[in-house]
């Protein structure tokens, strides 16, 4: 087996999409979907650990990684649903098994209500989106002013440059500034991968800034809800302790999944695949 992945492209909705293929084509697929503003080679060590046994592919979402940004600045989730539909599709990987993380499980989880036949087997690390807490807060503030903001949010991030880092180290100290848990090695290779070097010898991140203004309009909450409710396969629910993501276990959205699984894992944030990796491996092990 190659030392690591080798980089590939797809079409969607005109869109060249970049993901990463760690071979063995033989063997059963296995979908590694990363969060917001992350990129596919974040999933590096999992692969590592399951390329023997799977085939192993990690796609950029639209707007992060080494994937096109959406030329009109709009990432809803449709857009991204409808992306991993079509890799799906264009690959013929289904039955598939998936294992995202945050914006990535989210994703996940309503294409797999979606295509329920498509998916054997789903791992989503703190995938079910805002909290019921938040949606209510949300909800306070009346539709138009919600939607004005978005539209002020949007004509600020116009006129916002991307950031510049001088150095690779000022950036590499900023990515361990976000996460306390990463070790050296970790955070070194997530800025590695995670970042672009400018014509003038700076560095800025490969996400689309446009990325951190949401859109204003979502599924109502009874169809995502429907949609948790559609999925079959055996599915592993994954919080972090420490994180600021709500546990469905206490927040009441368990009731909507009928083959869930709910795990917490103690001393990890939101990113506890990379915080505690040695027990998030054992943990895919075994559900896989």
């Amino acid at each position: 087996m190659a030392s690591g992945p080798t980089s590939h492209s797809f079409i969607s909705q005109r869109l060249k999409l970049h993901y990463a293929d760690w071979g063995n084509e033989g063997a059963p697929p296995l979908l590694l979907v990363h969060g917001g503003r992350d990129h596919c080679r974040s999933w590096d060590w999992v692969a590592e650990k399951l390329a023997d046994r799977y085939h192993v592919i990690a796609p950029d979402l639209r707007g992060h990684g080494d994937s096109a940004w959406a030329p009109d600045g709009n990432y809803e989730m449709g857009a991204f649903v409808y992306d991993l539909a079509q890799l799906i599709h264009q690959l013929d990987l289904a039955p598939v098994t998936i294992v995202a993380h945050s914006m990535g499980g989210n994703i996940s989880l309503r294409y797999t209500g979606l295509y329920p036949e498509n998916v054997k087997a789903l791992v989503a690390i703190e995938g079910l989106g805002p909290s019921p807490k938040v949606l209510t807060q949300r909800a306070e503030t009346p539709f138009a002013e919600r939607f004005r903001k978005w539209i002020d949010d949007k004509r600020q991030a116009a006129g916002r440059q991307p950031k510049r880092y001088a150095t690779l180290d000022d950036a590499l100290a900023r990515m361990a500034a976000e996460n306390s848990y990463l070790t050296p090695e970790q955070a070194r290779h997530l800025t590695i991968h995670g970042i672009n070097r400018n014509e003038d010898g700076s560095w800025s991140w490969k996400f689309d800034n446009y990325l951190n203004v949401w859109p204003t309009v979502d599924l109502p909450q009874e169809d995502i809800e429907a949609l948790w409710r559609a999925i079959t396969c055996p599915t592993l629910l994954l919080y972090g302790a420490n994180s600021w993501a709500s546990n469905p276990e206490e927040d009441g959205r368990a009731v909507h999944f009928n083959t869930a699984k709910i795990i917490e894992f103690e001393n990890a944030g939101h990113w506890l695949h990379h915080d505690q990796f040695d027990r998030f491996m054992s943990t895919l092990e075994d559900f896989l």
